[in-house]
């Protein structure tokens, strides 16, 4: 008589994953449904002032480090003004090492940004207007910092669903 396997355990497996990939230091795909995603929208409308679907997002990792695009899709002086003072908000605050606006909109803790926060003097965070908003640069010379940085700039592309560069060393 051939064993048979219980049809639970195909669900066990699937529960014991991700537990076995964060025991192994790996952090399982974060995938939105759309309902989440837009969970994710709202808490990011709440934070930044403005409709992330009339806004674009950019997250261009760099060499040095990275850069932090938002703009508005269309002329809005009233909503460029909100994007350019949260982008000078997380500018001044990022460069305290303090990443609570990010951890906050996407609901935990963001990959990258505690070892961001601790290697904070090894970072440089600059804002510069643009046309339609603004973006924050991000500069080290910290192997450390800087692999933080591009954890930061990915998970950020992959949970917003939005575009920029990776950089390929």
């Amino acid at each position: 008589m051939v064993p048979r396997i219980s049809s639970t355990l195909p669900v066990l497996l699937v529960l014991a994953l991700p537990g076995a990939l964060l025991a192994q230091g790996a952090e399982p795909p974060r995938r939105l449904s759309d309902s989440a995603f837009a969970e994710l929208q709202e808490r990011g409308r709440r934070a930044m002032g403005v409709d992330q679907y009339t806004s674009t997002h950019t997250f261009d990792d760099l060499p040095d480090g990275g850069r932090i695009a938002l703009q508005r899709n269309a002329d809005d002086s009233a909503g460029t003004a909100v994007i350019r003072q949260h982008l000078q908000d997380i500018q001044r605050l990022f460069t305290t090492g303090d990443f609570r606006i990010p951890a906050m909109v996407h609901d935990m803790i963001v990959p990258g940004t505690v070892v961001m926060s601790e290697r904070r003097e090894h970072l440089r965070f600059t804002y510069r207007g643009l046309p339609r908003g603004g973006e924050v640069r991000i500069q080290t010379t910290d192997a450390e910092a800087l692999a933080a940085v591009h954890a930061f700039l990915e998970f950020q592309r992959m949970d917003h669903r939005a575009h920029g560069m990776k950089h390929k060393p």
